[in-house]
């Protein structure tokens, strides 16, 4: 019997006739074709600039000639309405799981940002737990806010409560913006309703049940390591906090009541509970995680169809979202008009996402159709390395190099899904592969980074510093994660 990670032994590369390009036949050359294409998705992103999503997908066109692929494989004809072309079924194969669950979420996210609820759960945790574990209440409130929020968005609302924890103890920031950024960083990469996690779980066909466990047990030691890394290095690197950037956040937060106040948002004087907050973030991951243990618990039955509907993922973001609406909004007398307001602006920026996502979804139809994917399930499997691993070296070598984790782990997931397709995998092996692929996505933040920036202008690093504290901790996230997921991968 094979290893339990290793890849499966894959079927014969089928052959393509018929393309406009066909670089060199059989296994060799796909093997170059493939590499050529990373090569060029790399110089495409980093030296030329160009936006992801035409970069993925201008290679993904290039791969499939390259492979062998017709042009009416790739796009269709227009003679036969119903042939579905690779690019058409890659895009909306992975849009059809992933953009509703993405925009269910970012709304959730934009209600309690608004509503004031990151602000009482950081209040009350820095309350519980003191002013000496102020740290730990900051990474609390980073885990918990950032399972519905993007990364970005985080710092942006919880910056301002690091800068009164770092100024009120007169110790270096980085004792308090680093936690926060550890859990931010791993809700961002580990769990839905996040795109990396949610993109690879509909790339590799993985119940998100599974994706949130695994996410959950992978996150959180991974979480206790940057935590520890936190309090070693914020000891000796003392950064003072910026006082332009506490000037321009009280500018920043005037200015979004105001546009709140325009858009018919009425700020409440009655704060939101601590119990709301963390009802509405923890109901769908309840319901979720419920219905994946009823489909293993439960024999079919009445009971098991009626969890595994509230369980379903577009069912229980709606409903929590609902909550949202109604707790943090109606009750709280906002109307109607503003709840559309908040949710509508909410979605602007999730365009840009979902198009990378559905590029990716793109490249990954491509290089299975063309037999890319097959050829390099053959080498992978040659080599001998556990198929997590390889999933991890790949999503490392794709973060480090363009910087995007969104691109790496879709990247990565189109690569690896033919080594997983061809074997009797579980889907508990499966989500741990997505924890891998994520955990590689995050590794070494630097300067092709948009996140580092970002930490280096909010907490008023340098870059130096900033490479040795943020970068670092996002490496200890990666290794921390990965770490766990191929040790409970030897157990699946």
């Amino acid at each position: 019997m094979s290893h339990p990670l290793a890849a499966s032994a894959p079927a014969e590369t089928p052959p393509h006739t018929g393309g406009l390009l066909l670089l060199v036949d059989g296994t060799a050359g796909l093997l170059l074709t493939a590499a050529l294409g990373i090569a060029l998705l790399l110089f495409l992103i980093i030296k030329a600039r160009l936006q992801p999503f035409v970069a993925l997908l201008a290679v993904s066109i290039a791969v499939g000639l390259a492979a062998g692929l017709s042009v009416t494989e790739l796009f269709g004809t227009v003679q036969r309405s119903d042939a579905v072309s690779t690019i058409e079924s890659g895009m909306g194969g992975i849009l059809g799981h992933v953009a509703i669950i993405i925009g269910l979420g970012t709304m959730l996210g934009a209600i309690l940002e608004v509503s004031g609820g990151a602000e009482v759960l950081a209040g009350r945790l820095l309350g519980l737990f003191g002013e000496r574990r102020a740290p730990l209440a900051m990474g609390l409130t980073g885990l918990i806010f950032g399972i519905p929020v993007f990364f970005d968005v985080g710092i942006f609302v919880l910056a301002p409560i690091v800068y009164a924890a770092a100024k009120r103890s007169g110790k270096s920031i980085l004792l308090y913006c680093l936690p926060l950024l550890a859990g931010l960083s791993v809700t961002h990469a580990f769990l839905p309703p996040h795109p990396g996690p949610v993109a690879a779980a509909g790339l590799l066909h993985v119940d998100l049940g599974w994706v949130i466990l695994m996410g959950i047990v992978c996150g959180l030691p991974a979480v206790v390591a940057a935590w520890a890394y936190s309090a070693w290095i914020g000891r000796r690197i003392f950064v003072a906090v910026p006082q332009d950037m506490v000037e321009a956040a009280e500018e920043a937060k005037q200015a979004v009541v105001d546009e709140q106040r325009a858009a018919g948002v009425a700020p409440s004087e009655q704060p939101v509970s601590l119990g709301t907050v963390l009802g509405i973030i923890g109901t769908p991951l309840v319901l979720i995680l419920a219905a994946t243990f009823s489909s293993i618990a439960l024999d079919p039955s009445t009971l098991r169809s009626v969890i595994e509907f509230f369980g379903n993922p577009f069912v229980a973001l709606t409903i929590a979202l609902f909550l949202a609406y109604y707790l943090l909004g109606i009750r709280r007398g906002w109307s109607r008009k503003s709840l559309e307001t908040v949710s509508t602006a909410s979605l602007k920026p999730v365009g840009n996402i979902l198009l990378v996502v559905g590029a990716g979804g793109i490249f990954g139809a491509v290089l299975k159709a063309s037999g890319v994917a097959q050829a390099l399930s053959d080498t992978f499997n040659d080599v001998g390395l556990p198929v997590i691993v390889l999933s991890y070296l790949i999503s490392v070598v794709l973060r480090v190099a363009q910087g995007s984790a969104t691109v790496a782990i879709v990247t990565t997931a189109g690569i690896v899904a033919p080594l997983l397709s061809e074997g009797d995998h579980s889907q508990a092996f499966i989500a741990l592969v997505i924890m891998a692929i994520s955990a590689g996505s995050i590794f070494a933040s630097h300067v092709n980074d948009g996140g580092f920036w970002m930490v280096a202008k909010y907490f008023g690093i340098s870059e130096r510093d900033t490479l040795k504290t943020w970068t670092v901790l996002e490496s200890v996230l990666s290794v921390a994660g990965f770490f766990v997921a191929a040790v409970l991968s030897l157990f699946v």
